[in-house]
């Protein structure tokens, strides 16, 4: 299968690129990337919970929407253009109160101004714990570089 990113694109770089942002307080961690694919990774923690002892729904979106983001902008020009969220609209099917949740990001549309992404987050077992469908702008990159 042919590659979806345009942007060279690492575990590494990834994850240096998401430093000092929300995801290091939520400690979101990208874990893999494959040809059509970004998987993050979000340990359930006192700042990921809600007063029920459940992983907070707002939590689990701002997974969803790092994973998702990040993967749009490697599969445009990063020298070109950035991509942004649009919409995000995220189900919660099962709650969470221990352990971590995967997140694997698959596009749906890579458009010219507009990118589709299906978000899985699953529990260690595999089992589904929240749906997401994110759309992405893409836009001219402001700083050309």
């Amino acid at each position: 299968m042919k590659s979806i990113w345009k942007t060279p694109l690492s575990v590494h770089d990834v994850n240096e690129r998401a430093k000092n942002t929300l995801s290091d307080h939520l400690k979101i961690s990208f874990t893999h990337v494959e040809n059509d694919s970004l998987t993050a990774r979000m340990p359930i923690t006192r700042e990921s919970m809600q007063p029920m002892g459940i992983m907070h729904g707002g939590a689990t979106a701002a997974l969803a929407e790092t994973v998702g983001s990040a993967a749009a902008n490697y599969c445009v020009d990063q020298s070109k253009f950035v991509c942004v969220g649009l919409d995000l609209n995220i189900n919660h099917l099962r709650p969470m109160h221990t352990g971590h949740v995967d997140a694997i990001a698959r596009p749906l549309h890579l458009g010219k101004t507009t990118q589709v992404w299906d978000i899985r987050i699953h529990d260690p077992e595999g089992k589904l714990v929240s749906v997401a469908r994110l759309t992405m702008m893409v836009l001219t990159n402001p700083s050309g570089k």
